[in-house]
C-alpha cells in the first residue's frame, strides 16, 4: 500500500526559519493545519514544535487539537455554518466571520457556554470570497459591538484564494486604515490586523509589509517550502516535509503507443498517437497510486530520470527511462507533492501516514 511520510526534522526547519523571519518583523504566527486533515500523529508533531495558535476550517480538527492540548489557541478559519455553532464555541476560541445573523448565534451560544467568543471580521479585498464590503464596515462594527458574549480581536482579509488575487502593499496598507478607521470611529482597541499568509510572506522579505499587519495565519510555506507568488523554492527551506512512497506492482517492456482503436478512457481522455513513436518500446512501471488518490498534475518523481505516463483510478503508470536497471517489482518509489495533491492523499483512508 501507498504511503506518505511527514519528516519531523525538515518540518522542525521550516517552522523555526518561518518564526525567525516574522519575530524580526515583529509579527506573530498562527499555523493553518487544515492540510493535516485532523491526524491525530502530525497534529502533535505540530504541536510539538512550540506552536502557540493553529487555524483550521474543520471544527472536528480544532476539536482534536484541543484534546491534545487544551492551551492552544483554536481559530475556525471560515464562516460559521449554523448547524456547527455550538461547536465552534465549545473548541474554537476565535472563529472569522462576516455576517451580522452568524456572529448573534455565536454570542447567544457563548452566553450559554459560559464564554466569551473571539472573532475576526474579514474584509473584502477582491478575492472575491468571504468579507464584508469596505462601505458596510463602519455599520456592520456598530452592531458587532452592542453584542455581549463578543469580543473583536481582529480584522482580516484572504487574497488568492478564489480568484488568484495577489496580495499588495496598497491592499495591506487599505486593510490597516480599516482597522484605524474603526477604532477611532468606536474608540476601541483591534489587536490584530490579519492579513498575512503564504502567499505574503515574500512581500515580508522586500519590506512591503505595513507595521499596522501584525498577524500571518501559514500553512503551505511551512509544509512546502515554497515561494508562492515566484512559484519558486524559498532559499533556505525544505520542500520536501512530506514525501509519498508507491510500490511497483509491475515492470514491462511495452510498446509507446496503443494497439487497436481508439476512444474515450474512464477520465475522458482521448490517447494522441504520435506516428514517430510507433514501433518504439518502454520500460514502464505500475505502482499502486490512481487518479482516486491523486491528479498526476500534483506529483513529482524524486528520480528525475522517471516520468508520468498516466493514470487509472488506482494504477499509476510510469516511464523508467534510463532507470529500468535499477528497478524490480516491490521497489518503492518517491514522489515530492503540491499542497492540493498532498491534501487529497491525508484527506484518503486508502494512503497509510507515517512520521521520520
Amino acid at each position: 500500500m501507498a504511503f506518505i511520510e511527514l519528516h519531523r526534522d525538515k518540518l522542525r526547519h521550516n517552522y523555526k526559519f518561518i518564526k525567525s523571519l516574522l519575530d524580526q518583523h515583529n509579527k506573530e504566527l498562527a499555523v493553518v493545519s487544515k492540510l493535516l486533515c485532523g491526524n491525530r500523529k502530525y497534529l502533535t508533531e505540530l504541536i510539538n514544535l512550540g506552536v502557540e495558535e493553529i487555524c483550521d476550517s474543520r471544527v472536528s480538527n480544532l476539536k482534536i487539537i484541543k484534546e491534545l492540548n487544551p492551551n492552544i489557541q483554536t481559530v475556525y478559519i471560515k464562516p460559521p455554518a449554523k448547524r456547527s455553532i455550538k461547536s465552534i464555541v465549545k473548541y474554537a476560541d476565535a472563529s472569522f466571520n462576516s455576517s451580522y445573523e452568524t456572529i448573534k448565534m455565536l454570542s447567544d451560544e457563548a452566553h450559554l457556554q459560559g464564554k466569551i467568543h473571539k472573532i475576526i471580521i474579514m474584509i473584502e479585498m477582491g478575492d472575491l470570497r468571504e468579507g464584508i464590503m469596505g462601505e458596510n464596515l463602519l455599520d456592520f462594527y456598530e452592531k458587532i459591538f452592542k453584542l455581549q458574549n463578543i469580543k473583536v480581536t481582529g480584522i482580516g482579509t484572504n487574497l488568492n484564494c478564489m480568484s488568484g488575487v495577489l496580495p499588495s502593499q496598497d491592499k495591506l496598507i487599505q486593510l490597516s486604515l480599516y482597522k484605524l478607521l474603526v477604532e477611532t470611529k468606536f474608540n476601541r482597541k483591534i489587536p490584530w490586523v490579519t492579513g498575512g499568509s503564504s502567499i505574503t510572506l515574500p512581500l515580508l522579505h522586500k519590506g512591503q509589509i505595513p507595521v499596522g499587519v501584525n498577524h500571518f495565519r501559514i500553512g503551505e510555506t511551512l509544509f512546502f517550502g515554497t515561494n508562492l507568488i515566484e512559484e519558486k523554492p524559498y532559499k533556505g527551506m525544505m520542500q520536501d516535509v512530506f514525501v509519498l512512497y508507491t510500490e511497483i506492482i509491475e515492470i514491462e517492456e511495452k510498446p509507446i503507443v496503443p494497439i487497436g482503436d481508439l476512444a474515450q478512457n474512464p477520465s475522458g481522455e482521448v490517447f494522441e498517437v504520435n506516428e514517430i513513436e510507433y514501433g518504439k518500446t518502454s520500460f514502464r512501471a505500475i505502482v499502486d497510486i490512481g487518479s482516486l488518490d491523486i491528479s498526476t498534475d500534483f506529483l513529482f518523481p524524486m528520480d528525475k530520470e522517471i516520468s508520468i505516463i498516466g493514470a487509472s483510478s488506482d494504477m499509476l503508470v510510469l516511464d523508467l527511462g534510463k532507470r529500468r536497471k535499477h528497478y524490480k517489482v516491490g521497489n518503492l518509489i518517491p514522489f515530492t507533492l503540491k499542497y492540493m495533491g498532498a491534501l487529497g492523499l491525508l484527506n484518503s483512508d486508502y494512503i497509510e501516514k507515517k512520521v521520520v
